[in-house]
């Protein structure tokens, strides 16, 4: 079985070598971007398995970027999951509400990121 790519759209760097290194680490190949707009143009190009993506970001943010993925015939179909650090029941609801697939926070649990990622990989290809 080939590995699975994930796209982790993270700004802050420290955040991001974390998460990347825990992800390669765990056998999945990353992808990164660290604004809104190159996570949608990195998703239309690379069509990740699933896609991790911070809330706040430099340009358009988290809620943009997904609403720009979902109108995208090539892209609808991805699975995306905030990757955050609001931690309040709200902020969980509103992202899920808005259309995100999952809702993580950080900082990440080194130990069960990977497993909590996997979780999130669609088993069929819809396209």
């Amino acid at each position: 079985m080939s590995s699975r790519v994930v796209l982790l759209v993270e700004d802050n760097e420290r955040n991001l070598k974390l998460a990347r290194d825990v992800l390669e680490y765990a056998g999945f190949t990353v992808l990164v971007a660290t604004t809104g707009e190159e996570a949608v143009a990195t998703a239309q190009s690379s069509v990740p398995d699933v896609i991790l993506m911070d809330l706040q970001l430099p340009g358009i943010d988290g809620h943009a970027a997904l609403s720009l993925l979902r109108a995208d015939s090539s892209t609808w179909h991805i699975p995306v999951v905030a990757l955050t650090a609001f931690a309040m029941a709200q902020d969980r609801d509103r992202a899920l509400a808005a259309g995100f697939d999952g809702y993580l926070e950080k900082p990440i649990s080194v130990r069960s990121f990977p497993d909590q990622v996997r979780a999130h990989l669609r088993t069929e290809d819809p396209r």
